[in-house]
């Protein structure tokens, strides 16, 4: 167990005061270990899978580390002895990407049921979401066409994973709000996409950004696009 203090889970009220929310919220303060957060998901999966939690929205800070899916194609982490941070292989698709202090990092865990079971059209779900919330903070992100995640132009700001097990999902997205979330991303090609630039939102948005003010856009937005 890491030493990282964590929020209960626990609903949440919608901003009109008119319930529950349908997506329970965990939000985790600190720097969680990629571990500890892989962990967390695998609770909450049985859980929802055996019926003793609904769907959950856990969202946390990692401490630095590289990531990337099964694949025999590795060339996107680079000299994996060079790397200034550990490498954890997980079963999510897609190639290397960075996890870190200034980046929020949203793990949904739902019933892919209301989705269809289809896991395409759940991506771009995510990617929706991101972009409204984006949009609450001036900032006109989009879908690049053949790509998953979010981007400001040809900028990069938003990387979006998935797994699922039983048709529960798990792992999710990461949005880069702060300029602290970039420097990892100097040492990779993220997503194995030559030449890519990564931005954050700190840099896009005439506001100011910090993870509460995020997170207080995101989860309505998400819900929206999960539950209509």
């Amino acid at each position: 167990m890491s030493g990282t203090s964590e929020k209960e889970a626990k609903p949440l009220m919608s901003g009109d005061g008119a319930g529950p929310r349908r997506l329970a919220v965990t939000d985790v303060p600190g720097h969680v270990p990629y571990a500890r957060g892989l962990e967390m998901q695998d609770d909450l999966v049985a859980r929802r899978r055996d019926g003793q939690a609904g769907d959950t929205l856990l969202l946390l800070e990692h401490e630095p580390v590289y990531t990337i899916g099964r694949t025999r194609e590795r060339s996107s982490l680079g000299a994996v002895p060079m790397l200034p941070h550990p490498v954890h292989e997980i079963s999510r698709g897609g190639q290397a990407t960075y996890h870190g202090p200034g980046q929020l990092t949203g793990y949904p865990i739902v019933d892919l049921t209301r989705c269809g079971r289809d896991l395409h059209r759940y991506l771009r779900l995510l990617e929706q979401a991101l972009i409204d919330t984006c949009a609450c903070f001036g900032v006109k992100a989009r879908r690049l066409e053949g790509m998953t995640g979010v981007w400001i132009e040809d900028r990069k700001l938003a990387s979006i994973g998935v797994g699922v097990r039983r048709w529960i999902s798990l792992h999710g997205f990461a949005i880069n709000l702060t300029p602290e979330s970039l420097s990892g991303f100097q040492a990779i090609t993220p997503c194995g996409i030559s030449g890519v630039k990564m931005t954050c939102l700190a840099a896009e948005s005439p506001h100011p950004i910090d993870r509460s003010r995020f997170t207080e856009a995101l989860v309505p937005a998400l819900e929206n696009v999960l539950y209509g």
